[in-house]
């Protein structure tokens, strides 16, 4: 059974690895979520660019062209989706990348390759039942 935070809850998933950005929006559609997810950076810009607001994006940060941390960076600096919780779901765990996520000021940080999806689903309904609070 869904969790009543998550019906409804709009859901952007962007990655370049389209196997587990279909994975993970399987796991988050059967949870409740309304998902859209983009394949680069560029499609997830213009997703937000042309009017799809989410409640939660998943951004990953190593991707062709801009990263998801320079994504997550226009998305702030354009004010597209300001109430969006952004969280990184990327398999960079360096602290330099840790402390830019920070700087920008996003609200998670899970590291892909220590997390199966349903703790990626748990982490994130953590984060943002936090939020609430």
């Amino acid at each position: 059974m869904a969790d009543q935070s998550s019906s409804h809850k709009k859901i952007m998933l962007v990655d370049d690895d389209k196997f587990l950005l279909d994975m993970y929006a399987i796991k988050f559609s059967k949870a409740g979520y309304e998902v859209k997810t983009a394949d680069s950076t560029d499609g997830g810009l213009k997703l937000v660019r042309d009017g799809y607001i989410p409640d939660v994006m998943l951004v990953d940060i190593v991707m062709p062209g801009m990263d998801g941390l320079d994504l997550v960076n226009a998305i702030r600096k354009e004010r597209l989706a300001p109430s969006a919780v952004m969280i990184m779901l990327t398999n960079q765990g360096s602290s330099d990348d840790i402390s830019r996520a920070k700087k920008l000021g996003v609200d998670g940080y899970i590291v892909k390759a220590t997390t199966i999806p349903s703790e990626v689903l748990a982490e994130v309904e953590r984060i943002i039942n936090s939020k609430k609070t």
